[in-house]
């Protein structure tokens, strides 16, 4: 099995087609959309190769949301808009749903120990994408300020 393969293409056209539609539903407009879906299929795609090669889950969110975020950084001055514009649309495929599905379907079940322990698996991911971005923002911070004194 390898990273480089049809299913990798394929989730990566879904992830592409998903944030476009939300991208669409918050009424963004204009060649932001294909940027804002292309990084969000990026994200996908940069978490599968690091997860295939280094078998760690935060490990692989931690490098695909640095990754991205560099993107988003680089595409929002292009832009000339927010960055946030872009990377709040593309970590949404990072964000640990089914954690918080599983771990809420759990603790309602009963299973207390598996609602646990999937509810603090979506909080280390969440972190995890919230730590990436605040190294990714104060690097690029740090980056321009250097920049502006010479």
């Amino acid at each position: 099995m390898s990273p480089f393969d049809y299913n990798t293409l394929m989730q990566f056209c879904w992830a592409f087609l998903s944030i476009l539609g939300f991208s669409i539903r918050v009424n963004l407009k204009g060649a932001k959309l294909i940027f804002i879906a292309l990084g969000a299929g990026l994200t996908w795609v940069f978490y599968l190769v690091i997860l295939f090669y280094s078998n760690s889950l935060l490990f692989s969110v931690f490098c695909s949301t640095i990754l991205v975020c560099s993107y988003s950084e680089i595409v929002a001055r292009i832009f000339k808009v927010p960055v946030s514009v872009f990377v709040t649309c593309v970590i949404i495929p990072l964000v640990p749903g089914s954690s918080l599905y599983y771990g809420m379907r759990a603790y309602v079940g009963g299973d207390i120990s598996e609602a646990a322990l999937q509810i603090a698996k979506a909080l280390m991911i969440a972190g995890t994408i919230a730590m990436a971005i605040a190294v990714v923002s104060s690097v690029t911070n740090l980056i321009y300020r250097m920049r502006n004194r010479f």
